[in-house]
């Protein structure tokens, strides 16, 4: 898989194109993709999900991701480097770039609440407009309009994020809930002495902290983030189970389905021919499972 490297601090441009110029590239930076127009599936991660106009994807550092587009698409690029929201003093979301890395396991649009779909349509068209030209004063107001978007957007993924997370959540955890989410894939690395070491805590502490912050065990949260990530293997990619059991650090077919139907209550296989047609249509339909 090649990678797609970006050095400056940031950069925003429109693109109408009918077909994908990279495919499956993995990035070093954030990007966010406005769909401005067309049709088509966004691939991210090994996961293919149906975009439609006024969809808002953010693509975190590590993710990989592509296009297959439909008819002709028009797009708003807003690209910036990880370091690029530590420049700025937000106010009173000291953790974005937590809440940003938190949507590096979302496939689908991030955008939720619907006032939010509006605004961030009004701010793409006012930075449509200003792109390319050298208006006195040109970076500071783009600038503050990709600002404006990465607020709207950390508020959307503080909605996606556990849902028993602490009002006052602590920077901590973020990073702690990030860590298991990064590492999903490789259950070594999530042993509680292991979390524990990577954070400078001991098992004990740390036990009762992320409980007291999520509500919830971390046993519990890795558990429900696992089958939540098998779920999406199943039912946007066209991965085998015992693809999706190898990629998950499972022995095999048996182990998998154990575990996932001790959660769901069906098998892999039952569960993903449990999808309705009208799932199918709005997520990827064409897919063909074995």
């Amino acid at each position: 898989m090649a990678g797609e490297n970006f050095y400056k601090s940031l950069e925003v441009y429109y693109e109408k194109v009918d077909c994908c110029p990279l495919k499956d590239r993995q990035f070093n930076f954030f990007e966010f993709v406005y769909v401005i127009s067309g049709k088509g599936y966004h691939g991210i991660n090994g996961n293919r999900v149906a975009f439609t106009p006024g969809d808002l994807f953010l693509i975190t550092p590590k993710d990989y991701h592509t296009f297959d587009l439909e008819d002709v698409c028009e797009f708003m690029i807003v690209r910036f480097a990880p370091g690029y929201v530590k420049t700025y003093c937000w106010q009173s979301i000291d953790h974005v770039e937590c809440l940003l890395y938190y949507a590096s396991h979302l496939s689908g649009s991030i955008l939720v609440n619907r006032d939010d779909k509006l605004a961030i349509a009004s701010l793409i068209e006012v930075i449509r407009s200003a792109v390319g030209q050298n208006n006195v004063y040109q970076e500071d107001l783009l600038r503050h309009l990709v600002n404006a978007i990465i607020v709207i957007a950390a508020r959307n993924i503080s909605i996606i994020k556990p849902e028993n997370l602490s009002a006052n959540v602590d920077v901590r955890i973020l990073n702690i809930l990030n860590y298991i989410q990064e590492h999903i894939r490789c259950p070594d690395r999530l042993k509680i002495g292991t979390i524990a070491q990577q954070f400078g805590l001991s098992p004990t502490y740390l036990g009762s902290y992320f409980r007291k912050q999520c509500n919830e065990s971390m046993q519990h949260y890795i558990s429900c983030y696992r089958i939540r990530q098998i779920e999406h293997r199943l039912r946007f990619s066209d991965r085998r189970v015992h693809e999706i059991a190898a990629e998950f650090g499972f022995a095999d077919e048996s182990h998998i389905n154990k575990f996932f139907k001790r959660h769901k209550g069906l098998s892999l296989k039952a569960y993903r021919m449990s999808l309705t047609t009208s799932s199918d249509k709005k997520y990827g339909a064409g897919l063909k499972y074995a």
